[in-house]
């Protein structure tokens, strides 16, 4: 195992009904800014909660965060907050609006350009308090101290990590995922799913306890997850599904062993060029992975096939291809695509699909050996 610093300060409050918790959590009389996104909250009842336990705060609202936020969207949240003088940033949402709310957390005190914090990965000194509302069970942004944006003018998405952004708070009711669309849901289980792949499936370092937490986490997102879909008001699938996905990107797996996340590098202009969900992204780009790395991933690709999906019989090749398989397979259960041409993307589009590996300069994988010539190798395995 290898050396590792650890702390992950988010008070989690798990369980129905915690959204009335709000006024314990948010210092009083704090002048609250409330983000979320397409108005979805409104309809299941969230908003509702929230305006009801944030009755005694000064409130502006900021809606309309996109799927995969915008820098530009984000922007303009800034420029209220600064307005409002907001003093409490509350994200009430998924992912995207707390990976939107910890950005502008960081931009609302930047001195300069908020944008070098993405593109240069500039110090971030001071950020706005913030906590988080989750609605979607699927990134564990909830808990983490990391987030990625969007910039459509120049069709980059990238990243950032702070420990000044972690959340507060996260509230987790598993109700409020009760009315989420199916495909959402499925998009969610495979999200939280590949996370544990990304800092799991490298090379060993003899970390038994995270191994066997990533395990269990994945054994249980794919029970709960091919369950979900014909059973959606069943509370104990919902609650395992929303503490899984929040443990999976907690920081508690990844710390002492190698991690990959090529298949989210990858990925990124998926979303930027043809609008894919970030989990549809990981879908089509992991089986790839794992088939371009099978040499270099072999030991752990043969113990997750064994553990997880049952695959025992055969030679070592003959395993990895069957767990290949199984993942795939398992993706496609879940109701998504694996494929690039199902999205009616083509050879042709691999350059620009490519590029921003060469523009950043990128060395991706645990072993940092992915460029963009292996990338793109990667890629026509998918097509």
């Amino acid at each position: 195992m290898n050396n590792f610093e650890f702390s992950n300060p988010v008070k989690v409050v798990f369980g129905k009904g915690s959204i009335a918790r709000l006024p314990a959590l948010i210092p009083e009389r704090s002048r609250v800014l409330m983000l979320y996104g397409g108005g979805s909250i409104k309809k299941n009842g969230i908003y509702a909660q929230a305006i009801e336990a944030l009755k005694d705060y000064p409130l502006t609202e900021f809606s309309g965060i996109e799927a995969n936020p915008h820098y530009e969207t984000c922007m303009r949240a800034v420029g209220l907050a600064k307005r409002e003088k907001a003093a409490f940033l509350l994200a009430v949402g998924g992912g995207s609006v707390i990976d939107a709310t910890k950005f502008i957390a960081a931009a609302i005190h930047f001195d300069g350009d908020p944008w070098s914090i993405l593109a240069k990965g500039a110090t971030v000194e001071r950020a706005m308090p913030l906590g988080a509302v989750l609605t979607l069970a699927a990134t564990g942004s909830e808990t983490n101290e990391r987030a990625v944006i969007s910039r459509v003018s120049e069709g980059r998405k990238l990243g950032f990590a702070t420990p000044l952004v972690f959340p507060r708070f996260a509230l987790l009711d598993p109700e409020a995922t009760y009315s989420l669309p199916a495909n959402q849901v499925a998009n969610g289980v495979v999200d939280s799913f590949i996370h544990v792949i990304e800092q799991y499936l490298t090379y060993p370092v003899n970390a038994k306890v995270q191994d066997a937490f990533a395990e269990s986490l994945m054994r249980i997102i794919r029970e709960e997850g091919l369950k979900v879909l014909e059973d959606p008001l069943n509370y104990d699938i919902r609650a395992n599904l929303m503490w899984a996905a929040t443990n999976a990107l907690n920081g508690w797996i990844g710390q002492g062993v190698p991690q990959d996340w090529s298949s989210h590098r990858i990925g990124y202009p998926l979303t930027v060029l043809f609008g894919l969900a970030h989990a549809e992204t990981l879908a089509v780009i992991l089986p790839g992975v794992m088939q371009y790395m099978r040499k270099e991933k072999e030991e752990k690709i043969l113990r997750l096939g064994n553990v997880i999906f049952n695959v025992t019989e055969g030679g070592a090749d003959m395993r990895v291809e069957k767990t290949i398989a199984a993942v795939e397979m398992f993706f496609r259960d879940m109701g998504l695509k694996t494929r690039l041409h199902e999205y009616g993307i083509t050879e042709a589009n691999l350059d620009a699909l490519t590029g921003p590996i060469d523009q950043l300069g990128w060395k991706l994988s645990e072993k940092g050996h992915i460029d963009t010539k292996a990338a793109r190798e990667i890629l026509t395995l998918r097509l």
